[in-house]
């Protein structure tokens, strides 16, 4: 990774609200320089970006089309990323899974599992040597620990991102990156739900401190919010 901070660059993919929001952001008021990335221009990305004084600046992506991935890729060509994170994931509710619909299990597990790694597979020779690329995970992939009823899809999902992570580390174990897969933890978002007992702003600057000091370490981490190995 640069040792000049003026000059570290990220790309946020999926960071029109919650966590992608505030890391973005988090980002940019360390003096990285970041690209994020959302399905649609406005809102509070686009506003954060017209106060970040040239740190952040926003890009168009639909994250689950190979076609406008190429074209990214294309727009980015010359850049030298020091991080890559992909953050991005649905949940269509808590069914058991004899009640999810085949149309239902194909959309999350494009956007939770498939997508994410296309990612990589497609951007990860813009990241510079020494750098990371990351992938926004959750502890509810965790197969050795799930002993609880509920949400099975959305953890079908995540286990099946970070087995497609393992993969991808170990076929591209030779590229210099650091490779991370990070929990979060629950934290109230659109998708955690109201109830949730954490904040993007409470989780992620720890997250960033994470990704800032695991810089350069070889092989593949899963990590929670504390920086602490999450079991498989």
């Amino acid at each position: 990774m640069s040792t000049t901070t003026d000059h570290r660059q990220a790309l946020v993919i999926g960071a029109s609200r919650g966590l992608g929001l505030v890391l973005a952001d988090e980002l940019a008021r360390r003096d990285w320089r970041v690209i994020a990335t959302t399905r649609r221009k406005g809102g509070e990305l686009q506003a954060n970006a017209g106060a970040s004084r040239g740190r952040l600046s926003v890009e168009s992506l639909e994250m689950t089309s190979p076609e406008q991935l190429a074209a990214l890729h294309e727009r980015l060509a010359g850049r030298r990323l020091d991080l890559l994170f992909v953050n991005a994931a649905i949940d269509r509710g808590n069914l058991p899974i004899g009640e999810v619909s085949t149309d239902m299990f194909t959309e999350v597990m494009i956007t939770n599992a498939l997508s994410p790694l296309r990612v990589l597979e497609a951007l990860h020779d813009l990241v510079a040597p020494g750098g990371t690329v990351a992938v926004m995970s959750s502890e509810q992939g965790n197969v050795s620990q799930n002993t609880e009823d509920g949400y099975e899809l959305y953890k079908a999902s995540k286990a099946a991102l970070n087995q497609l992570m393992r993969s991808y580390a170990t076929r591209n174990a030779t590229d210099g990156h650091t490779k991370l897969l990070i929990d979060p933890g629950h934290n109230r978002t659109r998708l955690g739900g109201p109830d949730a007992p954490l904040t993007p702003k409470e989780t992620i600057p720890p997250i960033v401190d994470i990704l800032e000091s695991q810089a350069g370490t070889q092989g593949l981490r899963f990590l929670n919010h504390h920086g602490q190995p999450v079991p498989w």
